[in-house]
């Protein structure tokens, strides 16, 4: 029974490790993505698979949004007032409200701004915001920066490192009890002599 157990613990760590691995190995991944989008291509908000992200950064979509709150983002055919949408100007992004449409551009303004930001080409805006999740975007914003990215990968080394000395100081145990054990068979076998 015992070393079912153990095999268990063992096959447990082994799916940990394995999922620390995947997950450190997307993060790296979408890392590397994203940096190239917005270095090389000067995409400041790539949008995979029609999805993207963003944080708010300012206070201009008061209260519907605020600082730090991560926005979901999905591309569009077409978008109508009221959308909330996040477009690029230049390497910033803009998270702002259509007031007014037009043929080929829409005009947007902040919820907390008394005036219209300037009319915004289609081809610019990234899409319409899905949701929001409050706060979640410091984290994002702290995970962009190398000191971020540096974190991350040095926890997921150490949580690695961890579940091998966990592991091998039981290997260890159960050697030395079957050690034991030989040593204690071993006399039985000396005394019936």
């Amino acid at each position: 029974m015992r070393p079912e157990r153990k095999k268990n613990k063992g096959s447990g760590r082994t799916v940990f490790r394995i999922v620390l691995i995947a997950f450190l190995s997307v993060f790296i991944g979408a890392s590397l993505y994203t940096v190239n989008a917005r270095r090389v291509l000067r995409n400041a908000m790539p949008m995979p698979f029609g999805c993207g992200m963003s944080v708010v950064l300012s206070g201009s979509m008061e209260p519907t949004l605020s600082v730090n709150d991560l926005v979901f983002v999905r591309a569009a055919e077409d978008y109508a007032v009221g959308d909330v949408v996040v477009y690029q100007s230049g390497s910033s992004l803009i998270i702002h409200r259509i007031v007014r449409t037009g043929d080929g551009y829409v005009v947007t303004r902040g919820d907390a701004n008394n005036a219209e930001d300037d009319p915004v080409r289609l081809e610019s805006v990234k899409g319409r915001m899905v949701f929001a999740v409050p706060v979640v975007g410091a984290v994002i914003r702290l995970l962009q920066t190398l000191p971020g990215t540096l974190i991350v990968i040095a926890l997921a080394v150490f949580l690695m490192n961890r579940s091998w000395t966990r592991e091998r100081e039981e290997d260890d145990r159960e050697i030395e009890k079957i050690k034991a054990e030989i040593r204690r068979l071993k006399e039985e076998e000396e005394q019936k002599q």
